[in-house]
Formats: structure tokens, C-alpha cells, sequence
């Protein structure tokens, strides 16, 4: 994964699993990965449409989950105040996978096969998905039999959800997953989540917005304005997606790299029913930042490299340790870890739970950097290193990745000093416009 991309969910119109999909084709995920999904799952006779649609002006991507009979699953219809109906009769074929039932609970739909949530996580279990978008996928399918099973009464695994539903869900959830694993992304934000207003049209009669297992599924995260968002915005699906992928609310610095669109299915004409999706970079030039600093004598050095890396994985900038003396002529090490205001406590956690101190020291600080920039440069073909391009007042200043550019003279055979020496003169002359930025690579250029 690249530490340096994040993506921030947009939902301010609210949230589904089939606009998070087509947020991410937008953005750069490939048609065939999402397509060739329900086979990967065992369903290959369940087809995946992807079209462009425009949701008040604006070009969107607009994902469908088709069965074999062309069935799909369509949002709840909206209740008017003058609409008259039964409970029971809806005027089309309701296709919401929040209905659940157990085995003594009356079925309006009992005709239809269903598929238990037990299943759906087995399937999951066994399918052929890295352990990262397995991990998450199964979390949010108990999520979800844990808020439907409270809902309806019956035990989490339990709870079954309709043939075209449980399809739906399946590939939204692991799609949506494994989308950002496509991408390269693992840290994924959020911004508040739009629920919608009024009443909806579902099997047991009208329910208010947001229904019962959705509102379940959003506890815990920030709900927004609802702005002219009527019926139902954000689903149990997209709900549960937000669940396991965010990790709250976004950086308060941030530059965008690029932003897409993934439409849901209604269509109205006074705002654009589409959830947006950004992939942004941190911007480190200036901001306050927290330092935080501990002194270790009784962790083995070996141990060192971990806990850099859980630190970094929780969001740290920058790690730094030395050797010290501590207390009564021990000799231990000092630690200081540079944090952004918005994951001092994530990093502190992790600073706990990988490593043996029992006390942190917190200071906050501005921090000013230099503006930045990534080019990424090919090495060999399908070889890419990234290249970090500081602006001084003296002129652009090239630094190549060192994880990359020993991964790439591992996989090329190259000493990996001499590799990082080609990548920094290309990246100059990419900078200083002396070459045209397209695909030639280094070996091309010593051909």
C-alpha cells in the first residue's frame, strides 16, 4: 500500500455500496477487476453493468448488480403525504436487503430464496481475496447480521436477506473493499454522512429515515446536513462499508490528486444523487504537530523496527530514536514520534500497544516544511519507484524512495546505490523539462 495517498469519502448526499463502486471506477479502478468479481465469489452467472450517467450535470459512474434473470436491487420508494398503501403491497418488487427474518417470522416475499448471512461470511471466507479485504469483508457482514438480528429478533448469523440482496451486498462490500486495495490505498477517511428525511416504503409498512438497521449501522459516526436529500440516502450497506474502512474524519490538510463520482440509482433534478470520492495527498509544508517522546530500557533493540513501522501505520510522520542513559546507568533508547493533530491518538495507542512504556511526553509545535510533490518514475517496465521533489529556494531538490528503489534493484538485480542514482538524474530532467514525461523507461534509455 502507498503510505503517501489517502482517499476521503464524500457522502453529503449520502452513501451506497453501489456508489461507492462507482466512485471507484472513477477514479481510476479497472472495469475488468469489478466485472470478473462475482465469479471470484462463485457466482459467475451474476453480471455487473457499469455505464455514464449524469446526475444533475455531472458525468458519474453508475454500477448495477445484475442476477441471471436480470433481477437488480432498487432503492425504497419515497412516502408522499397523500400515498395510501398496505403494508404488504407494494407497488413493485422490494428489493431491500435490510429485511431479514428467522425461521418463525412471517415473509411477505416467501417465494423468493434467500441467503443467510452465516453463508455469505463462509463464502467470503473461502474466496480468493488477500487477507486485508477478507478481514474487513467479513467484519461488515457480522456488523450487519448483528444490526438486522437486533432489529428482527433472531440470532446475527441467522438472519437471511433475499437472493438479489444478498448478491448486492456480497459484491458491494467486497468490491468496496478491495477497490481502495486496487488503488493502493489503506487509509480512507470520511466526511459526515447525510442520511436523508421523510419516510420510506418498506415490506412491513413506512419506516422514517433513517431505518431502523441503518441507524444501528451509523452509530459512531458523524452524521451531516441532509441539505435537499429526501428518502433514503444512505443504506445498511453503505453504512457498514464507512464502518470497517474509515478512520473517522479527514486530515485538515490535504491536497487532491484527482475525484470521481458513483451515482445511485434515483435521479432527482434538484440535487445530484451521487457520492463523491477523493484521493488526496498530505500537505506537510507548515501545520501544527504534535511531538511525542518516551524512553525505553527494557525493550530488545530487535523489537525497534516493528514499532517504527506500527507508527507509521497510524498515521506518524516522522520516527526518531537514539541510544540514551536512563535511569540508575541503564542504557536504553530515547523515542520521538512527529504526529499530525488528527492522529496524535491513534499514534499514542499504537505507541503503547507496541512497545513496553508506561508514560508518553506531549508537546505540540508548528512544523514547517518545504512544498513537496511525487513523480513517479519507471524504472523497467511495470517497475515504478516513486520520487519525492522538495522546492527550496535553491532549486528542486530529488529524492527517490528508499523502499522502492530496494525493491525495484531486488526485482531487476541491480545494486540498488546505482539504481537510485538513474532514477534521481531522470526525475531532474522530468523536472528541469529537458525529456518528455511519457512512458520511456531507464532501461530504454541506456539501450
Amino acid at each position: 500500500m502507498l503510505q503517501g495517498r489517502l482517499a476521503i469519502i464524500d457522502p453529503s448526499a449520502g452513501v451506497s455500496g453501489d456508489m461507492l463502486l462507482g466512485s471507484l471506477l472513477a477514479v481510476g479502478c479497472g472495469e475488468p477487476w469489478l466485472r470478473g468479481l462475482p465469479a471470484r465469489l462463485g457466482f459467475p452467472d451474476v453480471t455487473v453493468q457499469v455505464e455514464g450517467v449524469k446526475r444533475c450535470g455531472i458525468a458519474c459512474t453508475k454500477v448495477t448488480v445484475r442476477l441471471p434473470g436480470g433481477e437488480t436491487e432498487g432503492p425504497h420508494d419515497v412516502v408522499h403525504d397523500n400515498d395510501h398503501f398496505h403494508p404488504h403491497e407494494t407497488p413493485h418488487h422490494d428489493h431491500s436487503h435490510g429485511h431479514a427474518h428467522g425461521p418463525d417470522h412471517a415473509h411477505p416475499h416467501a417465494q423468493v430464496p434467500h441467503r443467510h448471512v452465516g453463508e455469505l461470511i463462509a463464502i467470503v471466507e473461502r474466496a480468493p481475496i488477500s487477507p486485508w479485504v477478507r478481514e474487513r469483508a467479513v467484519q461488515a457482514l457480522r456488523l450487519l447480521g448483528q444490526a438486522e438480528g437486533q432489529i428482527h429478533g433472531v440470532p446475527p448469523e441467522e438472519v437471511a436477506l433475499h437472493e438479489v440482496g444478498a448478491m448486492d451486498a456480497l459484491v458491494d462490500i467486497v468490491g468496496g473493499i478491495e477497490g481502495f486495495e486496487q488503488l493502493g490505498i489503506e487509509r480512507i477517511y470520511h466526511r459526515p454522512v447525510a442520511v436523508g428525511s421523510g419516510w420510506i416504503r418498506m415490506a412491513h409498512g413506512a419506516m422514517a429515515v433513517p431505518a431502523p438497521v441503518t441507524a444501528l449501522l451509523l452509530e459512531g459516526l458523524e452524521v451531516g446536513p441532509n441539505g435537499p436529500v429526501t428518502g433514503e440516502a444512505t443504506t445498511p450497506t453503505g453504512a457498514v462499508l464507512l464502518r470497517v474502512l474509515s478512520a473517522g474524519p479527514p486530515p485538515a490538510r490535504w491536497r487532491g490528486i484527482t475525484s470521481g463520482w458513483g451515482a445511485g440509482t434515483r435521479d432527482p433534478d434538484h440535487y445530484p444523487n451521487a457520492l463523491r470520492l477523493l484521493l488526496v495527498e498530505p500537505v506537510a509544508e507548515a501545520g501544527e504537530v504534535v511531538t511525542l517522546s518516551t524512553d525505553l530500557d527494557d525493550l530488545s533493540p530487535e523489537y525497534l523496527e516493528p514499532l517504527r513501522e506500527a507508527l507509521f501505520s497510524a498515521g506518524a510522520l516522522d520516527v526518531h530514536i537514539w541510544s540514551t542513559q536512563t535511569k540508575k546507568g541503564r542504557i536504553g533508547f530515547r523515542l520521538e514520534v512527529i504526529a499530525d493533530t488528527g492522529v496524535v491518538e491513534r499514534v499514542t495507542e499504537a505507541l503503547f500497544l507496541h512497545s513496553t512504556t508506561a508514560g508518553v511526553r506531549r508537546w505540540t509545535a508548528e512544523r514547517v516544511t518545504l512544498p513537496r510533490r511525487q513523480l513517479d518514475i519507471e524504472a523497467a517496465a511495470g517497475v515504478t519507484v516513486r520520487v519525492k521533489v522538495l522546492e527550496s529556494p535553491g532549486g528542486p531538490r530529488i529524492k527517490p524512495e528508499y523502499e522502492d528503489i530496494t525493491s525495484a534493484a531486488r526485482q531487476l538485480g541491480r545494486p540498488a546505490h546505482e539504481l537510485a542514482r538513474e532514477v534521481q538524474r531522470r526525475a531532474l530532467e522530468l523536472v528541469a523539462g529537458t525529456v518528455p514525461r511519457g512512458p520511456q523507461t531507464l532501461n530504454q534509455e541506456r539501450e
